[in-house]
């Protein structure tokens, strides 16, 4: 299959790049730059220079392709709602190229878009459209494309992780750095979910192959690490207090992070695992946090 990859020069899509080509399909990655371009002709892929600026561009790549992986999104999260509205047009355009055909568009959200909303945890066959994750725009726009024909399945990601960046715990890092402290709210009992990004990977690819249209899928391989448990091993690795904060000091505290540091977001995958036989076998969130170097 000829897969035309957007995010291909990111943390989750050059991940995703080698997953592919070791199936045996040839990929056609995104790329705004010639340093882009560079890293995937290197990685064994080819490229299509566009951006998600530029809705030609995405339905040009994918009108070329035998199937579609979406997984490129801004991660300027200053700047969240006005980047999950630019991945929803994003989508609209990719799903345009690929109106009376049957060839599958992977799109992507987050976990928390299955969410029940009463603690349980996110599962593959709700979407809750009042979760206060602005992210729910990608599933909007691909149940519109889905209403047109377009053959649109979701990963819905949790915290992606290796030893090097691990979701939105990345900038947490970073701001206990800057602050010389690692925080937590209240007791630290919400909860997030986590997947390795090689298994993430697999299942993309797993996906596209069993191209169902309607289909959302869970890329969790632990249901939900505490927000404690993280702020630990983080403390530990920065040598710096692991403290709690109240609601009020976490705003000043995280800043543009206070939106989603509060959030519990477990989610399960036994759906997902059941129907496309993934199985995750990578490392663990807190097994990737403790092998980071904390001094690069």
């Amino acid at each position: 299959m000829r897969v035309f990859l957007t995010g291909a020069t990111g943390f989750i899509g050059s991940a995703v790049i080698p997953e592919l080509l070791q199936a045996g399909h040839q990929v056609v990655g995104l790329t705004r730059s010639e340093a882009g371009a560079r890293q995937m002709a290197v990685a064994g892929a080819d490229s299509h220079r566009g951006s998600l600026e530029d809705p030609d561009s995405l339905r040009a790549g994918a009108a070329q392709a035998d199937g579609v992986i979406h997984c490129a999104f801004d991660h300027d999260f200053e700047n969240f709602l006005a980047n999950c509205d630019k991945d929803r047009r994003a989508i609209e355009a990719l799903a345009s190229a690929l109106v009376g055909t049957d060839r599958p568009l992977v799109i992507t959200s987050g976990a928390g878009m299955g969410s029940p909303g009463d603690g349980r945890p996110a599962v593959e066959d709700i979407f809750n459209l009042e979760h206060p994750n602005p992210r729910s725009a990608s599933e909007v726009a691909g149940q519109a494309a889905l209403s047109t024909g377009v053959n649109v399945s979701v990963m819905r990601l949790p915290q992606v992780h290796d030893p090097v960046k691990q979701g939105l715990i990345t900038p947490a890092v970073e701001i206990a750095r800057a602050k010389g402290v690692s925080a937590y709210v209240g007791d630290g009992a919400n909860r997030w979910a986590a997947g390795h990004v090689l298994d993430v990977a697999r299942l993309y690819r797993l996906a596209l192959e069993h191209a169902k249209p309607g289909a959302r899928y869970h890329a969790v391989a632990e249901e939900g690490v505490t927000a404690r448990e993280i702020a630990e091993v983080v403390g530990d690795g920065l040598k710096v207090p692991v403290v709690s904060l109240t609601p009020e000091k976490a705003a000043v505290h995280f800043g543009w992070m206070a939106r989603f540091i509060t959030l519990d977001m477990p989610a399960s995958s036994a759906w997902t695992r059941r129907e496309l036989g993934w199985t995750p076998t990578g490392p663990s969130l807190i097994e990737d946090l403790e092998a980071m170097n904390y001094a690069a």
